[in-house]
């Protein structure tokens, strides 16, 4: 069942200092433990009143994480690429070449301290931006990330396309997003995605959609500013 992205909670993720979020962006390849060090670093220094907001998008290199939901089970692979066990809400999930990341570190005090609208909110963003391409997707009720429903002569079945993992400490939250743009699909057999085994993985690419990164990016911007207010791009990464 098709859930409503623009829940009552929606409208408290903005601030009301309409203070901009920074937006920076990573080239290369980020190593898995160099990038949860620094958002650890960062989360610190927001709850702190040091820092400013920030979201942060880069690739990863192949690897699995698994977060505190993860069931041994269903790391199919464990010795195709390095698995990393880490702190953020969920289950097993695959990053690598092709797919966005963007790890979202907002402080909730000033933005309403709803976890769950905040994962709402993230839900809009992705599926704001997917409609840039004509993308019809949504959310599904019991299943958290962005789904779209494929079909054809006889046949149909809802694949994931977006992920969501995210820990919140002292009300900001940190991890975030991944979104499908191009990666190896045949990577996700590794392990079952999010622990659900009766749908399947997507990308932009595998739907027909041949969008850049640069073009994925731009349009995660324009529906991260929609949702959560403005932003200050060209920020150094971390």
């Amino acid at each position: 069942m098709l859930a409503d992205p623009l829940n009552s909670a929606q409208h408290s993720l903005l601030r009301e200092d309409e203070r901009p979020v920074q937006w920076a962006l990573s080239s290369g390849y980020v190593e898995y433990a160099a990038a949860e060090a620094a958002m650890e670093a960062r989360v610190a220094a927001i709850a702190a009143g040091e820092a400013e907001e920030l979201v942060w998008l880069l690739e990863h290199p192949p690897l699995y994480t698994a977060g505190v939901s993860a069931k041994d089970d269903d790391l199919l692979a464990p010795d195709r690429f390095p698995v990393h066990r880490t702190g953020r809400g969920g289950q097993f999930t695959y990053h690598g070449p092709g797919q966005r990341v963007a790890y979202v570190m907002l402080d909730l005090n000033k933005r309403g301290k709803d976890v769950r609208g905040f994962v709402h909110g993230l839900e809009d963003w992705i599926i704001g931006a997917l409609d840039r391409f004509g993308v019809e997707a949504g959310m599904r009720e019991g299943r958290v990330g962005v789904w779209v429903e494929r079909k054809g002569a006889g046949w149909s079945r809802e694949d994931k396309i977006a992920a969501i993992g995210v820990k919140v400490r002292k009300w900001v939250s940190f991890h975030g997003i991944s979104l499908n743009v191009e990666p190896d699909l045949d990577h996700f057999g590794g392990i079952v995605p999010c622990g659900i085994t009766e749908h399947g993985v997507t990308s932009l690419v595998d739907l027909g959609v041949l969008a850049t990164m640069d073009e994925a990016d731009d349009a995660l911007k324009s529906s991260f500013q929609r949702v959560f207010g403005p932003v200050q791009p060209g920020v150094a990464p971390l």
